[in-house]
């Protein structure tokens, strides 16, 4: 037992020493923590055990193993209309191998479906958790042949098409031993909080759900390749959220949600907070139920919120930024909207935008997108992405595209599965920010110049960027007045690179919480046409009776001539 620790103690010094950079930490303390840490322990002795003996006769040897261990800790509770619905905690670890066959030039990677996942123990004994990871070793190895086979078979249908990016980028190997994740934070009090926020349906008949959630996650995330990459990263996100739906008079459903996302513990919202928002929420959705519905059709200025352009944003620029591989036989450098856009102009020139996750706080808010290493070991980096309206960058991670034939961080995922270029923190920054307020009188001096009656504000957006909260001002006088049941038409790259105007000095944070997270920081804009229409959603009947614990009046029937009479002669 002893010879057996000794040696494995010496590979893993060899191993650490022979890695091309250091981070953090030099090779005898890295030495040291991934001795005490069962888990890279593991990872350590049964990678280089694939790579000296993985082989099938007469088939390539793998030119690149990659390990992912994922320590998953979960909590999740829902309530409604007063009481607790579901709470559960659960702890798991997966693991996740990826296997290539063939060279950095072209390799067996196609597409969706490869690797192996699979569950591996809990527990910290390094024999189980290297049984598992042989398991899903074999089984991403011989799913890799399969799919080198079907790559040189569909690649013989384009011969004369030269491949001008090689399958996988070379990336200088990298080593972090962050600390492990820990939950620190006991959920029950804020689950009360929650709980008590959903009782403020009681005062609220018209209400037809109001329920609240909170979804934590606390994750320390594993990873290893045969390239020398070894790192050890913590990541957290904690959200809580309500919501709520009703009906108006004449059957329009209407929803409205309220959630926090957070990277810390620490920031999350105090028990008052919740209930204050929870009951400005409520008496949104009354005010909804019976305020006009927006008129058939409207083109002219609109003005959004800082939130509600951040929605914007993420969605039509931040998936169009992304540098993704096109599959073999295709053409273009990318897909998406941007496919074709590079070097050409997507924004007004008074906007640019920068991808940075090594940026961890701004506005006093810890960023969900902030992170030291990609999900493919490849250390995080700033992108200038759009520079003055032009397009300059895509975020690209190892599957290199026309033009980027490196990775710049951003190959990120879920930690299960393939990893694929993603967003982390999303900066929109504007060359000539103005007052919220300024761009709101431009807004309605435009609409008095076109002859329109009122403009519109946005407040937030909801599923398919169709407008959850919209108030008209009126030009007259400025009143504001809020109306339901609107859509935008053509709010696409197009509106944003040739409607957009103007833009804020007021620029908010908003984290997603999602299976990769990510923030979008963003000021308020101003588009100087839009088309708002009247939105096709059919109308529900309404409950044929009210729910419980309301007081009916009682109705008494009219008395017939006949019960008059009697009545009288008495």
């Amino acid at each position: 037992m002893r010879i057996a620790k000794k040696i494995s103690t010496v590979f893993l010094t060899v191993v650490l020493c022979g890695f091309g950079s250091l981070f953090a930490q030099d090779a005898s303390s890295a030495s040291a923590a991934i001795q005490q840490d069962p888990v890279l322990r593991a990872m350590s002795l049964e990678l280089q055990r694939s790579k000296d003996q993985l082989r099938l006769e007469n088939m390539q040897r793998p030119y690149y193993i990659e390990y992912s261990v994922i320590d998953r800790e979960t909590y999740g509770a829902d309530a409604a209309f007063g009481a607790v619905r579901q709470e559960s905690r659960r702890r798991m670890r997966f693991v996740d191998v990826i296997v290539r066959i063939g060279d950095y030039k072209q390799d067996s990677y196609i597409g969706e479906g490869q690797g192996s996942i699979d569950i591996a123990p809990v527990e910290n004994d390094v024999e189980a958790i290297r049984h598992q990871l042989w398991l899903a070793t074999d089984s991403a190895y011989k799913s890799a042949i399969r799919a080198y086979t079907e790559k040189q078979a569909l690649l013989k249908q384009f011969e004369g098409n030269d491949n001008p990016t090689d399958d996988f980028s070379r990336e200088p190997a990298a080593q972090y031993i962050g600390p492990a994740a820990k939950f620190d934070v006991n959920p029950s009090g804020l689950l009360e909080a929650v709980a008590a926020a959903t009782g403020l349906y009681r005062d609220h008949s018209d209400l037809q759900s109001l329920d609240g959630r909170l979804s934590f996650f606390v994750q320390t995330h594993y990873y290893m390749n045969s390239e020398g990459t070894i790192l050890r990263q913590p990541d957290v996100q904690y959200m809580v959220g309500v919501r709520a739906s009703a009906q108006a008079a004449d059957g329009m459903r209407l929803d409205r949600s309220r959630s926090w996302v957070e990277a810390t513990s620490r920031e999350l919202p105090t028990a008052e907070q919740v209930r204050s928002e929870t009951a400005k929420l409520i008496d949104t959705l009354e005010a909804l139920r019976t305020a006009p519905v927006v008129d058939d059709e409207y083109r002219g200025p609109v003005l959004f919120s800082a939130g509600a352009a951040n929605d914007v944003f993420s969605s039509l620029v931040g998936g169009s930024i992304l540098g993704r591989k096109p599959r073999p036989g295709q053409t273009s450098r990318t897909t998406g909207e941007y496919a074709s856009s590079y070097k050409g102009r997507v924004l007004p020139d008074f906007l640019s935008v920068v991808d940075d996750p090594t940026t961890d706080r701004f506005g006093g808010r810890t960023l969900a997108g902030s992170y030291l290493y990609d999900d493919q070991g490849v250390k995080a980096r700033s992108v200038d992405v759009i520079d003055k309206g032009k397009l300059v960058n895509y975020l690209v991670g190892r599957e290199p595209i026309r033009d980027f034939p490196n990775s710049n961080g951003h190959g990120r995922g879920s930690g299960l599965g393939p990893a694929h270029p993603a967003i982390g923190n999303l900066f929109i920054k504007s060359l000539q920010p103005q007052p919220f307020s300024a761009m709101k009188q431009k807004m309605i001096e435009m609409c008095r110049d076109a002859g329109l009656p009122y403009g519109y504000v946005v407040e937030s957006v909801g599923a398919g960027l169709s407008p959850d909260l919209l108030r008209r001002v009126w030009v007259k006088d400025g009143r504001e007045e809020l109306v339901r049941g609107a859509e935008f038409h053509q709010l696409d790259a197009r509106a944003l690179r040739s409607d957009l105007i103007a833009a804020g000095d007021d620029s908010q944070v908003d984290n997603t919480g999602d299976a990769t997270p990510s923030s979008v920081i963003g000021p308020s804009v101003l588009f100087g046409e839009l088309q708002v229409r009247r939105n096709s959603q059919a109308k529900d009947k309404l409950p044929d009776y009210p729910p419980p614990g309301t007081k009916l009046a009682l109705q008494t029937p009219a008395p017939t001539k006949d019960k008059v009479k009697a009545k009288e002669g008495q």
